[in-house]
């Protein structure tokens, strides 16, 4: 028997602090399980599949994420009575952006997209708990306006194998940074947050598994004095044998935008 497949792109945000990460895991909570777990009781006996536009790790968080809804013989007819009821149902800490029909031809893992990603964090005192969930404490005093520097060496064309967790000798290193930077954050803010903080912006095409920790693990690295600007520089050779052995915590990073082209 024909089926007719219907496809959707949805738009989501989620703080990610009490999640296992998006990819489904027996046995814990985690983002992708919680999404489909909500739309299998708003959709009842309708037939559907969701595919994630790329996995976040336990804790991080997620202004804009996005995935693809494929539901059998059966179509949205009323995209705002959709989004109001996903999110009645959803997690207070999940929310539904948005939702709108895609073609077949589309695919949310393999289409073309920018993600930019924020890694919020202060430095040089003990913050107040409540700003634990999205933003990093490096309590010792950082030099920012290195880091500042050092940030901006990541953007090019480079080897990236430095800052692959675990990487291998038959992966693919190299990427394209559009943009790396750290700027003042005025972009997340809370009474009970720090007078000053910081974010690490960085925007690119595709990152590898723990790429944004383990380049803000080498900046923090910087900013102690335990290694150089000169470090950084050698590590993206092509022909770069370091490893970085520092992963910075998963808690600051935010998925901050993703844009299809």
């Amino acid at each position: 028997m024909f089926e007719k497949r219907f496809y959707y792109l949805i738009k989501i945000q989620y703080l990610g602090y009490r999640f296992h990460g998006w990819q489904k895991q027996p046995d814990v909570k985690t983002i992708h399980l919680m999404i489909d777990r909500t739309l299998k009781y708003i959709l009842g006996e309708k037939r559907f599949k969701t595919l994630g536009a790329g996995r976040t790790d336990a804790m991080v968080s997620a202004n804009e994420a996005a995935l693809e809804l494929f539901i059998y013989n059966h179509s949205i007819t009323d995209f705002d009575e959709f989004l109001a009821l996903f999110n009645h149902n959803l997690p207070q800490d999940i929310r539904a952006l948005s939702i709108k029909e895609v073609d077949k031809d589309f695919n949310v893992i393999q289409d073309s997209k920018l993600k930019e990603y924020h890694y919020v964090f202060s430095e040089g005192q003990k913050n107040h708990p409540f700003c634990a969930p999205i933003m990093t404490t490096i309590l010792e005093p950082l030099d920012v306006e290195l880091m500042k520097q050092g940030a901006k060496l990541f953007e090019g064309n480079h080897n990236f194998k430095t800052y692959c967790y675990k990487a291998t000798d038959k992966g693919e290193y190299v990427r394209d940074i559009v943009s790396s930077e750290i700027v003042d954050n005025t972009i997340y803010t809370a009474n009970f947050f720090p007078e000053k903080s910081y974010v690490f912006k960085v925007i690119g095409k595709g990152f590898m598994r723990n790429q944004i920790r383990l380049m803000f693990g080498c900046l923090i690295k910087l900013g102690r004095g335990e290694v150089s600007l000169d470090y950084i520089k050698n590590s993206l050779k092509e022909d770069s044998t370091e490893v970085m052995d520092y992963i910075a915590p998963a808690s600051g990073l935010i998925l901050h935008a993703l844009d299809f082209e």
